[in-house]
C-alpha cells in the first residue's frame, strides 16, 4: 500500500506505509466509495493509484449517479432497490434544502432532516451490499490486501471487518467532528469550536458555555444517524460490535482538510491532513483575461 500514500505525500509517507503494511506495488485494493460529489476526490486518487499500478476494484450499485465505467478500474455491481429516477430526486432535494433560509436556532434541526434524506438511501444501499452473499463471497476469494472507503457512511468499514483487511479513510469529516473523538485526538470544548456554533478559536465565557452543551448533543445526534446500522453489523459479522468500536480500527485517516478554513488543533500520528482535494480540479477559465486584463 505504499502507492496509496505516495500519491498524496511523497517519500515520506510511502516509507510510513511500507513500514507498515511490509509491501510496495501492485495490491489489490478493494474501493467502497459514496456516491455524488464524495466521488469526485476518491476518483482522482483511484485513478493515479492504477496507473501506478495497483489493481483496483471498486464496488458499486448498479443504479448510481457518477460510479461510471473506467479504463483505471474493474467494477464489480451489486442491485439495489431504487429507480434512477428516485436516486436524482433524493440527491436535488438534499442540494435545494441547503439553500433554504433558516434561522439559527433551527439550523441543527434542519440539517439533520436534510442529511436524513441521503442517509436512508445510503443505508438501504449499504443494506444491499452486505446481504447479497454473492458479491460477499466473490470479495472473499478475492483476497484483497486492503480497503478504501469513504467512512462518512460506514458500509467500507464494516465490509472491512467482515473481511479482515486494513482500511484507509478518506473523507471531509463527520458533521459532529467524530473522527477526533473516534480516534482519541484531544477536543477540549473550552478551546475547539463545535461545527454547528460557527465560533472562532477565540470564545468568550458564554461560547464556551454553549459550545460545551452543543458538544453533549453530539453523541445522540450520531446514535441518530447511524443506528439502523447497529442491527446490520450484528447480522454481517454474526457478533454484538459497537460501529465506533470499528471505526477504531481504520488504520489510517486521510483528511481533506483545509486550514485555511479550519483551526490548528492537536491529532493522532494516523491520521495524515493531505489538503482540501474537494470534488474535480478546477478548470482553466478563458474568459477570465477578458474581466482581468495584465
Amino acid at each position: 500500500m505504499a502507492g496509496l500514500f505516495a500519491a498524496f505525500k511523497g517519500a515520506s509517507v510511502g516509507l510510513y506505509l511500507l513500514a507498515l503494511w511490509g509491501v510496495v506495488g501492485g495490491e489489490k485494493l478493494l474501493v467502497v466509495p459514496v456516491d455524488g460529489s464524495h466521488w469526485l476526490s476518491m476518483k482522482e486518487i483511484v485513478e493515479l493509484l492504477s496507473e501506478r499500478g495497483h489493481d483496483i476494484m471498486v464496488l458499486v450499485p448498479e443504479v448510481s449517479l457518477l460510479l461510471g465505467e473506467s479504463r483505471y478500474y474493474s467494477r464489480r455491481t451489486y442491485s439495489v432497490p431504487y429507480t434512477q429516477e428516485e436516486l436524482k430526486d433524493r440527491f436535488r432535494s438534499f442540494g435545494n434544502s441547503h439553500f433554504a433560509e433558516r434561522s439559527y436556532l433551527s439550523y441543527p434541526l434542519t440539517e439533520y432532516r436534510n442529511l436524513m434524506i441521503v442517509t436512508d438511501m445510503y443505508f438501504t444501499i449499504c443494506e444491499s451490499l452486505l446481504k447479497d452473499s454473492e458479491t460477499l463471497r466473490f470479495l472473499r476469494e478475492s483476497k484483497f490486501d486492503a480497503l478504501f472507503t469513504d467512512p462518512a457512511i460506514p458500509c467500507g468499514v464494516i465490509l472491512a471487518e467482515y473481511l479482515g483487511l486494513p482500511s484507509v479513510y478518506l473523507f471531509r469529516g463527520f458533521p459532529c467532528a467524530m473522527e477526533y473523538m473516534i480516534s482519541g485526538s484531544p477536543n477540549p470544548v473550552s478551546y475547539i469550536p463545535r461545527f454547528y456554533t460557527q465560533f472562532s478559536d477565540q470564545m468568550t465565557f458564554s461560547h464556551r458555555v454553549t459550545n460545551f452543551l452543543v458538544n453533549l448533543l453530539e453523541i445522540p445526534v450520531l446514535d441518530l444517524l447511524y443506528s439502523d446500522y447497529q442491527g446490520l453489523i450484528s447480522e454481517i459479522l454474526k457478533r454484538d460490535v459497537d460501529l465506533f468500536t470499528l471505526y477504531q480500527k481504520g488504520s489510517i485517516w486521510l483528511l481533506r482538510y483545509d486550514f485555511v478554513f479550519e483551526y490548528p488543533r492537536p491529532v493522532m500520528p494516523n491520521m495524515v491532513f493531505i489538503g482540501g482535494t474537494n470534488c474535480k480540479k478546477q478548470e482553466h477559465l478563458d474568459q477570465v483575461g477578458e474581466f482581468f486584463p495584465s
